[in-house]
């Protein structure tokens, strides 16, 4: 019996989706739930899996085909075995391609300072047997050639391996990552965008974890992170300042009387905004398990539309990779980006002495059409309060 596959149902938002990834190729056995294919949308990658057990028929669109939803793109036939592969010995003028092949798989995987020598050398990696992993050739592999006898190429024939450094290689652009790039264009070219940056002493939070944390890991089952007080810190400041809240519609100002906050996470595919809704009813213990969850769902491909839709406000944390200070770009049609940066020690005067602390850099970038100065560096000013005596987080002063 012969089951059609489709595409998923496409979101309202979204009008087509292209095919990123066949993970099965015709007459590949497959079982039930087994994902066929991955499908690529603006904002999240769908699975198709397989509705029975059966052998993999015809794919009728290939790897970055645009595809609508419902859209038939394969053939499964449920139920058939897969055939055993023939054992029948290939010509040997056959067998020539594949060592070949291998050649020059070899071959890129030269290391420079292999490339080099045989270039100074002027020799070829063709017979010289490697002792590295995998029987990759070594620079010691390229001396002991040399010393056995070996004579060097003339300086003419090492120009093809010294060109073997330089290489380029083209790769189109994937969905998410078009679609990345067309909204932080329109970022910048759409809004009237400013960043304010103010500093914060880390060192009251460091010692409110090392104090409880082992505690709260007991009895939450996880770990006390940075990110729950900087939601909550956030979540003060925009009921402080409503605008930063906010965003344009049209020539519509929207005040949002919820606190939903995108938080940015970095995947293989690219930067994605998952979002924290009602984060103003969600404990520490609440955003730490959420923020983690979404993460793991960011990092296998698992989110949802619904995970990615909305979002007031964003915070983005290049610290985790180093960054020691930025200017984010604002998400639309948000009006407000947080970007929090890594936390170093340096000297700073402390009622007329010099104390070592860890400090950060806070950076927010906002919308001037619609957030004034007075109101951005308030609020940045609150966040930062906040951080700095996380007490009145609990005690809302």
């Amino acid at each position: 019996m012969s089951i059609e596959i489709k595409v998923p149902v496409l979101p309202e938002s979204v009008a087509d989706a292209t095919i990123a990834t066949w993970h099965k190729k015709p007459g590949d056995a497959v079982s039930r739930d087994e994902n066929l294919v991955d499908i690529e949308t603006d904002k999240v990658v769908l699975e198709v899996p397989a509705p029975e057990d059966g052998v993999m028929g015809e794919i009728l669109f290939e790897e970055g085909a645009t595809v609508t939803g419902e859209q038939i793109i394969a053939i499964l036939k449920a139920g058939a075995v897969a055939a055993a592969p023939a054992a029948a010995e290939a010509p040997k003028a056959e067998a020539a391609a594949p060592a070949a092949a291998a050649s020059d798989e070899s071959n890129d995987a030269l290391s420079p300072s292999v490339r080099r020598a045989l270039a100074e050398k002027g020799l070829s990696p063709d017979g010289i047997k490697g002792t590295g992993v995998g029987g990759r050739i070594t620079k010691e592999d390229v001396d002991n050639y040399m010393k056995s006898g070996a004579k060097a190429a003339p300086a003419a024939a090492a120009a093809p391996a010294a060109m073997a450094d330089r290489s380029e290689k083209r790769v189109p652009m994937t969905r998410l990552r078009k679609t990345i790039a067309k909204r932080l264009l329109d970022a910048k070219n759409s809004t009237a965008m400013l960043t304010t940056f103010n500093e914060v002493n880390m060192k009251p939070i460091m010692n409110l974890r090392k104090q409880y944390q082992e505690l709260f890991e007991k009895k939450h089952g996880i770990k006390l992170g940075f990110m729950s007080f900087y939601v909550k810190a956030v979540v003060e400041a925009l009921k402080r300042y409503p605008d930063v809240n906010a965003s344009i519609d049209g020539d519509d100002i929207v005040y949002h009387n919820y606190f939903d906050i995108s938080i940015a996470v970095s995947t293989p595919k690219g930067l994605v905004t998952p979002v924290l809704r009602d984060a103003d009813q969600m404990s520490l213990a609440d955003i730490e398990k959420a923020i983690r969850d979404l993460a793991i769902k960011a990092r296998d491909g698992k989110l949802t539309m619904e995970d990615m839709t909305g979002g007031n406000f964003t915070i983005t944390n290049g610290g985790v990779f180093g960054s020691l200070l930025s200017t984010p770009i604002i998400n639309p049609p948000q009006s407000a980006i947080l970007g929090m940066h890594a936390i170093k020690d340096r000297p700073m005067a402390v009622n007329g002495q010099v104390e070592i602390l860890p400090m950060m850099y806070l950076a927010l970038s906002y919308d001037h059409r619609i957030v004034d100065g007075r109101e951005s560096v308030g609020c940045l000013v609150t966040i930062k309060e906040m951080l700095e005596d996380p007490a009145r987080l609990l005690l809302d002063v």
